[in-house]
This record gives structure tokens, sequence and C-alpha cells, in this order.
């Protein structure tokens, strides 16, 4: 299982680039998954349902299942955020995961960058930075791939990671 980075500024249009990855990548058959960070406090359960209601009581675990998924809820309390080899070992066995933000952690790769945020890139201050997504030509000694090519960032991504695609013969 191998991870590759989505990284950079909030708002530049990781989400958005992941979105469009994700079918290019299936398409060529490969096993997908993703690891978001969020830099905020979230909850995916609903104040009073019974799930909600076993971690407010105190569990450290819930697990929700039915016949077209399951989550598992995992509450810190209090312990340390777990970091992202914790978190690829979670995973079931995929091709490829894809890791939208932990833009410290030391894998390869892409930043979404838009020059009109005014924002400056993330590169070159993280070495781990193999390539540049963006809506703008830039003058760097990265390649820089257009944001809007999702083909061309799977090749890109692809050619890195040494994936080949596993179409059906």
């Amino acid at each position: 299982m191998q991870a590759f980075g989505i990284a950079g500024r909030s708002g530049a249009g990781k989400t958005s680039l992941i979105e469009r990855l994700i079918p290019v990548l299936k398409g060529r058959g490969l096993s997908v998954s993703v690891i978001k960070h969020a830099h905020h406090d979230f909850d995916i359960d609903k104040p009073g349902k019974d799930s909600w209601r076993h971690r407010m009581a105190g569990a450290g675990e819930v697990l929700l299942a039915c016949n077209a998924r399951w989550a598992l809820m995992h509450e810190l309390r209090g312990a340390p955020e777990p970091d992202l080899s914790d978190l690829l070992a979670r995973l079931a066995p995929c091709d490829l995961v894809l890791v939208e933000g932990f833009k410290a952690e030391p894998i390869p790769k892409l930043e979404v960058y838009r020059p009109a945020t005014g924002l400056a890139p993330l590169y070159p201050e993280r070495r781990d930075i193999l390539a540049l997504a963006s809506d703008a030509p830039l003058a760097i000694d990265l390649p820089c791939l257009p944001l809007d090519d999702a083909v061309a960032i799977v090749d890109f991504i692809m050619t890195c990671l040494a994936l080949k695609e596993k179409r059906p013969c």
C-alpha cells in the first residue's frame, strides 16, 4: 500500500482535485483510499443518536454498520493525535492512499497552488513536494502540472510510485 500526499494551503482545491483523481485511478484498475486531515474539531455523529449516546457515555470506539457501509469512530479522550503511519495501519489494503493534508509527513507530495490566492507556496520549504499542480504557469524547478488535467496528474503519481495499471485483459 503506497501513500501519496496532496498538499496545499486552505482553499487551494485539494479536495476537488482528489475528487477528480479517484475516478481516473479507479479507471486504471487501482484500488484507492483517502485519508484527510482536519485542522478543526469535527463530528460525523448526530446528537441524540444511539452511537452518539454511546460515545458520550464514554465508549472508546463505536462502530456503526449497515448494508451499505460501516464507520468506526475512535475517541482520543486526551490521547495524542495519531500520526499518518498509525492511520494508514487502520486502512484495509489498497493500491494507493491519497493523503490530503498532513503536509509535515515525509511522504511524496503534489502541491495544489493557486497564485491568485496571494499566499506563498509550500514549495520549496517542503523537500518532499515533487511537483505542483496550478491554474497558472509557474517558473519553478519542479514539474508544474495543469490543475485541471487529472489524467496528467495521475500519470505523474503513477510514475513517481511505479504503480502499474490493473486493467483486465
